[in-house]
């Protein structure tokens, strides 16, 4: 868990030009992005198929101090810890729906030398992490249902993010899903530190804007609990 709360923006790569993925990585972290979004789709847990460990491990060696988040959206996200670790990764987020034994992947994530993030999809309660958020660097809220584009972002989510923050209060909250500067204010107010977005950021003319705008809404916010 963190000890002092900050703002982190990360963006999601998956809207970005998949055949220029190094330039536009790196054109984020030079516009002030804290970390990258990887979104990995299986095709079976989620509909849609994006990219593996090959592209990622690719990546790495073109953005090297960039810290990594994979958003695992597989059915068996055991299968590709090491994969993922080799790779370069820093932060494992795994969904906790199709696994047995959520703090067993915990344990083996983290012995594979990356932080644990664990995801939960907006029909899954948010009590479910009592059994193994002490395991957990962060928690991730989906504010849309994985694995599908261009949802509308789910203010009912808020509810959870809000009671996990006032359980869990240096806890490393991360919302993915519809966010962008109509939605930043709700996310930042029920407690969320860490903000993916992907559209709002990617397709906008000044990137570094949106994301300062992004970061300062949730570091107000912060400051003021």
């Amino acid at each position: 868990m963190a000890m002092q709360l900050t703002a982190k923006i990360g963006p999601s790569i998956l809207n970005a030009d998949l055949s220029q993925l190094s330039e536009e990585s790196q054109r984020l972290i030079d516009n002030g992005a804290d970390y990258l979004h990887l979104d990995v789709m299986d095709g079976h847990f989620v509909p849609n198929l994006t990219f593996g460990h090959p592209l990622v491990k690719c990546l790495r060696s073109k953005v090297k101090d960039a810290f990594l988040e994979t958003h695992m959206m597989v059915s068996n996200p055991d299968q590709w810890i090491e994969p993922m670790a080799d790779a370069g990764v820093n932060q494992y987020t795994f969904h906790v729906e199709p696994v047995k034994d959520v703090p067993l992947v915990c344990r083996k994530v983290k012995e594979a030398g990356m932080k644990v993030g664990v995801a939960l999809k907006p029909g899954t309660p948010v009590d479910v992490v009592v059994e193994y958020v002490d395991l957990a660097d962060m928690v991730l809220i989906m504010t849309v249902e994985p694995g599908f584009g261009g949802q509308q972002f789910m203010y009912s989510m808020m509810d959870k993010v809000a009671w996990l923050r006032k359980n869990y209060p240096t806890l490393d909250i991360e919302v993915d899903g519809g966010v962008g500067l109509t939605t930043i204010e709700a996310c930042a107010k029920a407690g969320a530190n860490m903000i993916v977005s992907g559209t709002a950021v990617i397709g906008s003319p000044d990137q570094a804007k949106v994301i300062n705008t992004l970061r300062n809404t949730v570091n107000c916010v912060l400051q003021d609990s």
